[in-house]
């Protein structure tokens, strides 16, 4: 169950992240929450001590918001200074 509210978590936020940013591209979109997905899975995974199969705890979803927050973030500050 922690593994897929992981997965809900980042997509959702990927999506937020291109509302924020006013992004209309489709595929950017989905690679947003892509991004979102495996920022929020890698830092769900190393604030629950490695298991992210059972219940996820408050902190290690707190967490998975800030792994997924950072990882839009420089994705998208890459992707921008790429086409620039």
């Amino acid at each position: 169950m922690g593994l897929l509210i992981l997965i809900v978590v980042g997509a959702i936020l990927g999506w937020l992240a291109t509302i924020v940013l006013r992004i209309e591209d489709g595929r950017t979109i989905a690679m947003n929450a892509g991004v979102g997905v495996l920022g929020s899975l890698l830092a769900g995974l190393v604030a629950s001590g490695g298991s992210v199969v059972g219940a996820v705890s408050g902190i290690a979803l707190l967490w998975a918001v800030v792994g997924a927050a950072v990882a839009i973030g420089i994705f998208n500050f890459v992707r921008q200074r790429a086409y620039h």
